[in-house]
Order: C-alpha cells, then sequence, then structure tokens
C-alpha cells in the first residue's frame, strides 16, 4: 500500500482524509501575520525572555490544574499546553502528556488554512477542536486554541488540551470499546469559534455541552482551559509590552534554531540508514482474538529523518489512531530521545522530520473509523519502536548513547472503565488512573525507574489511595510493585506495579476492560534485553474478603482470597462487581536493556536483597549460581555463564561452519551486542565480544546467527499464555552468535511473521 508522499490524487484535508500540512500553508492575506525580527539578539536578554516564555507555558498549565476539578487534570496530568509561532512552529510545549502538543501544530495549521478566510481569526478569538483527523489523539483530547495579536498582526498562538471527563459515544467516559466507527464515539468538532471578542458563545457552548452525560465537569474543564489561555495570553502581551514585539519574536525564533542547530548536530554523529521495530496489538473488538501487526521504520538520510508505518495492520474494530495521534506518538520520543536538552521546544527538530505513514492502517485510519480508545491502543503501541528504532539509531555515537531509553510501563495501558452509582448518589463513569504509576525501561547506562511514571508524562504522579477513595466508591486491598515485573537485561527495566480493589459504600460497580498487551509483552526490551510483563487482569467472584476483613486480616495478594476465579477478556463489556468481588489490575514494566547474562553480579545481589527480582528469576533468566543462603557466587555465576553459551552452540551449531574472526579495531558499535567491521562495499557484521563475522553488511546478520525460539512465557516469569487471549502462536526468538554463543538480539513475534531486518547501514 501506498504511503502518503506517494498519494497525488487525494486530499489530505482532514474530512475523509487526514489532515496533513503541506510545505506552505494557504493562508488568507487578510490575515496579517507579525514576520518583524531580528537575526541576532544578546545572550542575557535572550536567556531572560527564554525562560519567561517557558515560564508563561509552566503557569498555563498550573492554571488548568487549580481549576479543573476532574482527576484527569490533576493525577494524570493529561493536558499539555503549547506556544507556537504566528505560523505554528512550536517554540515550546509542557511537560504534561507529551502527544496531546504532538498534534497541535497540525490544529493551528488547519485553522490557519481553512478559517484565516471565514469566519476570520481575530484578536479575541478562541476556536474549540477535537476532531481527531485534523489533529487531536481521541475525542476527549478538547483543545482551545488562541491567537495572540499585536497592533493587528497575528502574534503568536497560545494552545492548551485537556482530556475531558465525558463527550458523549455509547460508552460513558466516551472511551467505546465496541463502537463500530467514529458516530459511536463522542461528538467530533472540527475547529470552530468559541470566543469572539473575549466573549464566550453560549450557543456553541450549548452544543458541545449537550453531548455529554455530564456536562457540568466539562464545562468546568472548558473555563480551566479557558483561564489558562487568558492568563498565558495576558502574560505574553505583558512580556511584549516590557520588551518589545520584535525582541520576544527574535527570541522565539532564536529558540526554534537552536534547537534545529542541536539536533543537526546530532544528526552528523550517526551513519545514514533503516531502523525498523514491531510490536501487536490484539483484540480490536469484543470477541477478536487476532493479533494486529504495528511496525515502524525510522530512516535517516543527511540531515532528515522519515518515519513510516508500513507492515502495519489494516484498520479495524475500535483500536485505531488517526495520523494525527501516530504522529504526536512518535513525537513523544523524539522529544525526549532527540530534543531533551532543548527543554521541550522541538520545533527546530520538526524542520527535518518527515512522517509518512500508510493511510487506512490502524495507526493513520482513515474516516469514519473508531478512534476513541486509541490514546490507550494503537498509540501507546507506537511508542515502543518509536523509542527503540530512535535508540538504535544512537548507539552507534559514544555520546549520543547515553541518551538511550528503553520506554516501558502501561503504553499499552490495561484499561478498566467503571460506571454506575458512587457514594453519594451520583451517578458516574470514569477509568483507574493507577497505571499511569508506570515504570520507565533500561537505559544504556543503567537500569530503569521503579513505577518511575510514564516517559510520555514527563511529571506524572500516581494518584494515591486516598484520593481514589475519596473520589469513586472504591476500597483498596493494596497496591505494590511487582518482583520480576521489569524486563531481564544488562540493565533491569523498571517494575511494574498492582492495584487491588473492592466497591465500597455502593451496591455494585459496572466494569469493562479495554486492554491489550495481556498475550503480547509490548515493553519488549532493547539489544538483547528481555521484556517485561504483560498487563493482567485479575477477578475472583463471591471472595472470602469480607469475612477476612471483618476478622482484621487484610491480604497482600488476590491469590489469598478463595472464590470463583474468572479470566477476563481484553475487551470485556458490562461485568458487575459485586460487594465481595476482588479485582487486581497489573500493568507492564520496563523492558531491560543488554544480554542478561551480561548483568553484574552485585547487580542481581541488590535485586534480591531488595525483591526486585525473585531467585527463580536470578538462576533462570540471569543465569546466577546461589548458594543455600541464595547469595550470588560470583566465581559459579561466571562459570555457569559460560557453561550457558557453550551449551547454545552444541544445541544449536550442528552443521554451521566456522566464522571468520575479524581482527583490530571495529569501525562502528551498531548496538550492545553487534559491531561493523570495515567500511564501505567491505563492511561486515560482527559480534560484538568475539569479532566472529555475521556477513556483509548488506545482508541480515540474524540470519547469520543460531536461532533459538521459545514459548513466550519463557521471556518473563509473569508473562502467561497467549493463548488464553489470542489464537495465534507467539514466540520468543533468540538469536545468539555461532562462535561464542554471546546472545546478540532477540524478538518477540507472531510466529507467522518473518524474521525482522531490524537494521540497514549505509557507510
Amino acid at each position: 500500500m501506498p504511503r502518503i508522499s506517494q498519494i497525488t490524487d487525494v486530499a489530505f484535508d482532514g474530512i475523509d482524509n487526514p489532515y496533513v500540512p503541506p510545505k506552505e500553508l494557504t493562508i488568507s492575506p487578510s490575515l496579517k501575520l507579525h514576520r518583524d525580527w531580528d537575526e541576532t539578539v544578546d545572550p542575557i536578554t535572550y536567556e531572560v525572555i527564554r525562560h519567561n516564555l517557558w515560564n508563561i507555558n509552566e503557569e498555563h498549565g498550573a492554571t488548568i490544574q487549580r481549576i479543573s476539578g476532574s482527576p484527569v487534570a490533576m493525577f494524570a496530568l493529561d493536558l499539555n499546553p503549547s506556544i507556537l509561532t504566528e505560523d505554528a512552529e512550536f517554540v515550546y510545549f509542557g511537560p504534561y502528556m507529551q502527544y496531546m502538543s504532538g498534534v497541535t501544530d497540525t490544529q493551528v495549521k488547519w485553522i490557519l488554512e481553512y478559517r484565516s478566510d471565514n469566519p476570520g481569526i481575530k484578536a479575541g478569538d478562541m476556536f474549540l477542536a477535537n476532531d481527531p483527523w485534523v489533529g487531536a489523539a481521541h475525542q476527549m483530547d478538547v483543545m482551545l486554541i488562541c491567537p495572540v495579536f499585536h497592533e493587528g498582526e497575528l502574534f503568536c498562538w497560545i494552545t492548551n488540551c485537556l482530556h475531558q471527563y465525558d463527550i458523549g459515544g455509547i460508552t460513558p467516559g466516551s472511551f467505546c470499546p465496541s463502537a463500530e466507527s467514529a458516530f459511536d464515539e463522542g461528538i467530533l468538532i472540527p475547529p470552530v469559534k468559541i470566543v469572539e471578542n473575549d466573549v464566550v458563545r453560549r450557543d456553541i457552548e450549548a452544543l458541545y455541552l449537550r453531548s455529554s452525560r455530564k456536562p457540568d465537569m466539562v464545562a468546568l474543564d472548558f473555563r480551566a482551559q479557558l483561564a489558562g489561555n487568558m492568563t498565558a495570553k495576558a502574560r505574553m502581551e505583558q512580556l511584549i509590552t516590557r520588551y518589545g514585539a520584535k525582541t520576544v519574536k527574535t527570541v522565539m525564533k532564536k529558540v526554534i534554531d537552536n534547537s534545529e542547530a542541536a539536533f543537526l548536530a546530532k544528526l552528523k554523529r550517526i551513519p545514514d540508514g533503516v531502523w525498523r521495530d514491531r510490536t501487536y496489538i490484539e483484540a480490536c473488538r469484543p470477541g477478536d482474538r487476532r493479533t494486529h501487526r504495528v511496525q515502524i521504520a525510522l530512516q535517516k538520510k543527511g540531515d532528515k529523518l522519515i518515519f513510516d508505518n508500513e507492515g502495519t495492520a489494516p484498520q479495524d474494530g475500535a483500536m485505531n489512531a488517526t495520523y494525527s495521534g501516530w504522529r504526536g506518538s512518535v513525537m513523544v520520543a523524539i522529544n525526549e530521545l532527540l530534543s531533551w536538552d532543548q527543554y521541550f521546544a522541538v520545533g527546530g527538530a520538526l524542520r527535518h522530520i518527515e512522517f509518512d505513514p500508510v493511510p487506512g492502517t490502524l495507526n493513520c485510519a482513515n474516516f469514519p473509523a473508531s478512534v476513541s480508545t486509541a490514546p490507550t491502543q494503537s498509540m501507546e503501541i507506537s511508542l515502543y519502536p518509536a523509542y527503540n528504532i530512535i535508540s538504535k539509531m544512537l548507539y552507534s555515537d559514544e555520546e549520543l548513547r547515553q541518551d538511550i531509553m528503553g520506554i516501558g510501563g502501561t503504553s499499552q495501558w490495561p484499561t478498566t472503565i467503571f460506571r454506575g452509582i458512587d457514594q453519594w448518589g451520583e451517578r458516574y463513569g470514569y477509568l483507574l488512573i493507577d497505571p499511569i504509576g508506570g515504570s520507565i525501561g533500561a537505559f544504556a547506562q543503567g537500569d530503569g525507574i521503579n513505577t518511575g511514571g510514564q516517559a510520555r508524562t514527563p511529571i506524572g504522579q500516581l494518584p494515591n489511595v486516598e484520593h481514589n477513595e475519596q473520589l469513586f466508591p472504591l476500597l483498596f486491598l493494596y497496591r505494590k510493585e511487582l518482583p520480576d515485573s521489569g524486563g531481564a537485561g544488562k540493565f533491569r527495566g523498571g517494575l511494574s506495579a498492582e492495584s487491588c480493589f473492592i466497591p465500597h459504600n455502593t451496591d455494585h460497580i459496572v466494569q469493562d476492560t479495554l486492554s491489550s498487551g495481556n498475550a503480547i509483552p509490548t515493553s519488549t526490551g532493547m539489544m538483547g534485553g528481555y521484556p517485561s510483563t504483560t498487563n493482567a487482569y485479575t477477578f475472583v467472584r463471591n471472595s472470602d474478603i469480607l469475612e477476612r476483613m471483618a476478622d482484621s486480616h487484610m491480604v497482600e495478594d488476590a491469590s489469598e482470597v478463595t472464590g470463583e476465579s474468572i479470566l477476563l477478556q481484553l475487551r470485556q463489556e458490562n461485568f458487575v462487581q459485586n460487594a465481595a468481588d476482588v479485582y487486581a489490575v497489573r500493568w507492564s514494566g520496563g523492558g531491560g536493556f543488554g544480554d542478561p547474562l551480561l548483568r553484574d553480579p552485585e547487580r542481581i545481589a541488590h535485586d534480591l536483597e531488595h525483591l526486585n527480582i525473585t531467585p527463580a528469576a536470578a538462576r533462570d533468566l540471569f543465569g546466577a549460581v546461589l548458594d543455600a543462603d541464595e547469595h550470588v557466587d560470583v566465581a559459579a555465576t561466571a562459570k555457569n555463564r559460560d557453561q550457558i553459551r557453550a551449551a547454545r552452540l552444541t544445541r544449536l551449531g550442528k552443521g554451521h561452519a566456522p566464522r571468520e574472526i575479524h581482527s583490530g579495531e571495529a569501525s562502528l558499535a551498531a548496538g550492545d551486542n553487534l559491531a561493523v567491521y570495515g567500511a564501505s562495499n567491505a563492511a561486515h557484521w560482527a559480534c560484538a565480544h568475539c569479532a566472529a563475522d555475521l556477513g556483509p553488511l548488506a545482508d541480515n546478520y540474524k540470519d547469520v546467527c543460531l536461532r533459538e525460539d521459545l514459548p513466550v512465557s519463557a521471556s518473563n516469569p509473569l508473562v502467561g499464555d497467549p493463548f488464553d487471549f489470542v489464537d495465534d502462536a507467539v514466540a520468543f526468538r533468540l538469536f545468539y552468535c555461532p562462535a561464542c554463543g554471546s546472545q546478540i538480539d532477540n524478538e518477540i513475534a507472531v510466529e507467522r511473521d518473518p524474521v525482522m531486518r531490524d537494521i540497514e547501514l549505509s557507510l
């Protein structure tokens, strides 16, 4: 199927097809743009104004948090403010939900193209928008977009986005797991003028609120966004008054130019090439037992990066994302791995990045696909391969290698949607926020961070139990970190956690599950690192928990209660949780980095002492030998690891000819276990540990490796049987050096899918 760049007979205008901004925007000549700036500014003025701009954006986000009554804003931080130039280049976006701002510039560019003539863009206007085909993650992510004028010219844009509590659709809360199309979901609003002459248009507001089951809460969220924009606009106008429009605009442009220069400096250190990764989504609708492939490729060519999704499955069911949603998802990884040193100023990098997906796929869906679950489905699942391919690209440079980070934890989010009558007799519908606790995957230089939040929300916070119980009719039995939940590796992925609760002060709770990543790990690890745990739901019907509590006995794990254990499917709707029914939700941890047999025994000992791993995992995954007191025997561990590598050669190496061993220094480090010897047409892949030849650079090094296929459950102690959820067989493929038996890499794949050629280099 052709990519967007290969299609010339289709209008990508945000109607039937996604809006893809052209290189040159068509803007009404009646709209005057402020384009007066200098090429240089003194460094002190630059730093003062730059930090003022950042503080404006920070105050903007804090204002929304203070005014909104939604736990989405307070705990999940599912919001983000942005500042853009007059022509919609990012100056800054906030440190909240990153993929929200990743779609903001497309909304603003659409307004410039399609609203500048009629109804026009004027001082005192604000535009309301949530159309995913124009620029939103899903319908609940409502944007409020504010132009800022100076002396009759459009100076810049102040924008924000906030996940609204409920904006309609067939399911309360507007996550609609059984939706057949967007027509089953919440209201779609292409950018519409909701504030005119600094006055809220009551007709547009009433239309927008009419779709919600909780109009009062949505109205409060809208007022929070309105206050955020008004605060940021006032601060921007004060800044202009103090320093002058030309000077402020000069700093804005300089911020972008500096971010561009920093980005290009990094690209110069990296060889050209293509890097690929894939993962899977499970269950696109209730009853579905298929797997749906997500694949992302990154091409680096000179001073340009091109992202595509060739190989991704067609759009289907209720799990899709639009072009802007996928683009926003990839931009999370871009910002945090390539532009982290630019303080959320990604506009310069975007000058050299192209997004070129295949339309009609599950992360570039055409209208009217169902997209309400996109952030917890195809967008989040797209984050893993995006992080992996950028990290693989960075590895070749010793300095940039330090920026590598494996994503982890809740991408994919194991959503549980609950509704009913709360402790005050009010109707409610919401989702469990706890998985925002997430975890951080392993780094190239060290272990990941246990329950360290989500990389996509850098300042995210886990809601405390008391707030959950205050807001909703729940009583928590426990919330705890889980040993072995982080992926094994030279550096271990961060641990995830599990929350367990029963209804409280209500007759019952009606629940939906909305998940993926239960059968196949989505935090797959990197460069030989193993995957983390899968997501899991545990449900025990008619348990003895109330009797235990009456006896002052609290449980530490759901397995301790007696009752009927029920296997919840990935999209199970309208099941009832009664007072004695115990419900636990486990979310994925962070993937590991590097070969687990290379993990320092001291780190293993530390993990055992702090209950990060179990003794069984130490033995089975890390090759550790433990004495009678379960302490690591360092000498015996080294010997055992050598025996494991030798056994691989004996078990798998029959019929394989000895490999040439390269001499001298490697010309390039392509991965933690993979090197390149030679240059240009004579370049060859090689084992980074023994320098054994792994074939010409033009070929896939994995084809030369010894391959072992294991059940996916062998990758992590908490990964279960995929057949509980999907019909496809899933393999844990390991690739070993044919000379020394060291692990070169691994991959998780549906058995019918071929071995991934993950790296192609052009030297």
